[in-house]
């Protein structure tokens, strides 16, 4: 997911000067390549993270996570936004050989980068969120949130008029295909003879991109749609809110990104879990492995958006509500065999 006082006029220009300053600094530290925000602790954790953090989803939830891991174990902490696989391994380096224990990586395409450098540098944890894989000291932590999609699906499945949905990817990988297979699954379940429109941009940061991906979508009968493309899923917001159809956050509550279009978001407890492995690799208590949350863990879940809840008809929210709940009681609410 970052006064002096002499004449009138010179008070005013020293605090534009100070203002300026401030906020150079803060701006620096959100968006730098390698930006470190030091502390008086020992424990050092850094995040590679492969857009920007002002996305308001998928990387501002890591940021996010990142920050309370400073403010709760007083760590020093460090970011770096990788522009392409080719910063991977310089950026696994970097941190590893300067004392980090512990590198959260955002993204499943850190995997095999992540397992190499662990080899390299066994004192270093390594967690790729979504990740394939794990090793004596890289960890895989997945959120099944195609749990909160497939309930978004049923949602969308209650609202749509045209019974048509669109979805909107960044980089086609296993774990959005997933999250729109929950989805359509879940609209599906509402709308047997419904269709789901999927397109991937092949870039997370392209929101021109995505808007035009959508409106396509939109053009052949879309009149729900939900995205899974970081950055650039705020083309589809913008998309939605021009053609007045509705749409569904992802990974934060961006229900006040978009507050007339957006119904609900799918929301992972991503500063949560960040927190949880980190407190227990200070603690010396980490195990790493295939880490999975999900709605029963209370570490993924759908938020409503109020200001739009009047829209729902009140039989589709009966049905989603149903739906978390077999999630929760890990009761099976995706069907075995849906066509389509």
């Amino acid at each position: 997911m970052d006064s002096p006082k002499l004449s009138a006029c010179r008070q005013c220009t020293l605090l534009l000067l100070a203002f300026v300053i401030l906020e150079t600094g803060l701006l620096e530290a959100c968006t730098s390549p390698r930006a470190t925000q030091t502390t008086s602790s020992g424990f050092r954790v850094a995040l590679l993270t492969p857009g920007p953090v002002s996305d308001a989803g998928w990387n501002a939830a890591a940021f996010n996570g990142l920050q309370l891991i400073k403010s709760k174990l007083g760590a020093e902490t460090a970011l770096v936004q990788t522009r392409s696989p080719a910063d991977f391994e310089d950026s696994f380096r970097d941190f590893a050989s300067r004392g980090f224990e512990l590198i959260f990586a955002h993204g499943f395409e850190y995997s095999d980068e992540a397992l190499k450098m662990g080899r390299s540098f066994p004192n270093t944890y390594f967690v790729v969120s979504s990740g394939s894989a794990s090793s004596p000291n890289v960890a895989s932590l997945t959120f099944n949130v195609d749990e909160a999609t497939y309930v978004e699906g049923v949602l969308a499945g209650g609202v749509s008029k045209t019974g048509v949905a669109g979805a909107i990817g960044g980089i086609e990988l296993p774990s959005i295909r997933l999250t729109f297979d929950g989805f359509k699954r879940g609209f599906l379940s509402v709308r047997p003879k419904g269709h789901v429109l999927i397109s991937y941009t092949g870039n997370f940061d392209d929101v021109g991109a995505a808007k035009e991906a959508a409106l396509a979508q939109i053009s052949q009968g879309a009149d729900v749609l939900i995205h899974n493309a970081d950055a650039a899923g705020l083309g589809v917001f913008e998309a939605a809110s021009q053609a007045h159809v509705f749409a569904f956050g992802a990974f934060n509550n961006q229900n006040d990104v978009a507050p007339d279009v957006v119904l609900a978001s799918a929301v992972t407890s991503t500063p949560l879990a960040f927190l949880k492995i980190a407190r227990e690799v200070k603690n010396r208590q980490f195990h790493p492995g295939m880490l999975q949350f999900g709605m029963k863990d209370g570490m993924v879940n759908v938020v409503f958006n109020p200001k739009l809840e009047s829209h729902i008809p009140p039989a589709a929210i009966e049905r989603a509500r149903i739906a978390e709940h077999e999630f929760m009681g890990r009761q099976p609410a995706i069907p075995a065999n849906t066509s389509g």
